[in-house]
């Protein structure tokens, strides 16, 4: 397959295009190299990337419409994988606008070039964000998720309904995919993992908010990566039951299919911190803070419609997924445990 990643120097982004080019597919990555976080790491990831004959980096930023515009009119793909996007629930109370230019208007572009060059499947990601005030677990696709509690949730809703539009307009096979919590080697420095494990093994303070009540979905990067590639290998279908006197959130009429991504599994926050102390080798001290705005205290995925569609059901532990992320953060930054 050829196959445009967006965001291919992101955390998710990089496992993605490493699990397709080892594979054989041809992978064409775009990323602007924006410095929210430390743009080196960003690239040491594509350094990984350029080693494979099959990669191609487009540097290029997915808000620019004319760049996009020029892009598709001189490429086609078989698939887009958008991963592009301004990430983060906290950094979105001090710099609205980073998340509207890029999740929205960045998203747009990339919804009319899949419109122009007749991409044969857009999948996108969205989030599990997006379930917000929504207290009932395990999150299921067909849930209301009408109340974000903050921009960058309301942002990827955003992508959900848009993507749906061009798949009734223009007969696009789209699927969304929300990610739960993911983790692994390579993350993002703003993430609890990195966060955590870069304080542990510096003998200072970790911040644990909501004073450590807090469940998450933690879902493995490799997990999360072979989902997307067995949904790239599927494209949305229109779904002959869909029945518009009671609307199924998840499908449609129109080729648009949305899945959750997650470890159907409710870790508690302080079991993950064990599992990093276990991995370092070090105690953590903590630093309980109470919960932060745009900040919820649980999730947890129903993955059942992902694993009928797929077969697959990731199945990687916390303790073994937080190993590997401390094993390649002592190995990357050079620290001693």
């Amino acid at each position: 397959m050829n196959v445009l990643v967006t965001g291919a120097a992101g955390f998710i982004g990089y496992h993605l295009c490493e699990r397709l080019l080892q594979r054989g597919d041809r992978v064409t990555g775009i990323d602007n190299l924006d410095p929210y976080y430390d743009v080196s790491l960003k690239e040491a990831r594509l350094a990984r990337l350029q080693r494979h004959a099959g990669f191609a980096l487009v540097k290029a930023d997915i808000v620019d419409r004319d760049a996009m515009k020029r892009f598709f009119a001189a490429n086609r793909f078989d698939a887009i994988a958008n991963l592009a996007a301004q990430a983060g629930v906290r950094y979105s109370l001090e710099n609205p606008h980073a998340y509207t230019d890029t999740n929205v208007t960045g998203f747009l572009n990339i919804l009319e070039g899949a419109r122009h060059s007749g991409t044969g499947h857009l999948v996108f990601a969205s989030s599990s964000s997006v379930y917000g005030a929504n207290t009932r677990l395990p999150f299921r696709e067909s849930d209301n998720v009408d109340h974000p509690v903050a921009l960058y949730a309301a942002t990827k809703k955003a992508n959900e309904l848009m993507a749906h539009s061009y798949a009734h307009l223009f007969a696009i096979p789209t699927t969304g995919l929300r990610f739960f919590t993911v983790y692994g080697p390579w993350g993002r420095p703003d993430m609890a993992l990195f966060m955590f494990t870069k304080g542990i093994l510096a003998g200072k303070a970790i911040p644990v908010f909501n004073e450590g009540n807090m469940v998450r979905d933690f879902t493995y990067v490799d997990d999360i990566v072979e989902g997307v590639v067995r949904v790239i290998d599927r494209p949305a279908a229109p779904n002959s039951a869909w029945d518009g006197a009671a609307p199924d959130a998840a499908s449609s009429l129109a080729p648009y299919r949305l899945y959750n991504i997650g470890n159907h599994q409710r870790v508690e926050l302080l079991r993950y911190i064990r599992a990093i102390e276990a991995a370092a080798g070090r105690k953590a001290v903590l630093d309980l803070l109470p919960m932060q705005p745009g900040d919820v205290p649980a999730t947890e995925a129903d993955t059942s419609a992902l694993q009928a569609a797929t077969g697959f059901r990731p199945a990687t532990t916390v303790e073994e997924g937080v190993k590997r992320f401390v094993d390649w953060y002592c190995d990357y930054y050079k620290v001693a445990r």
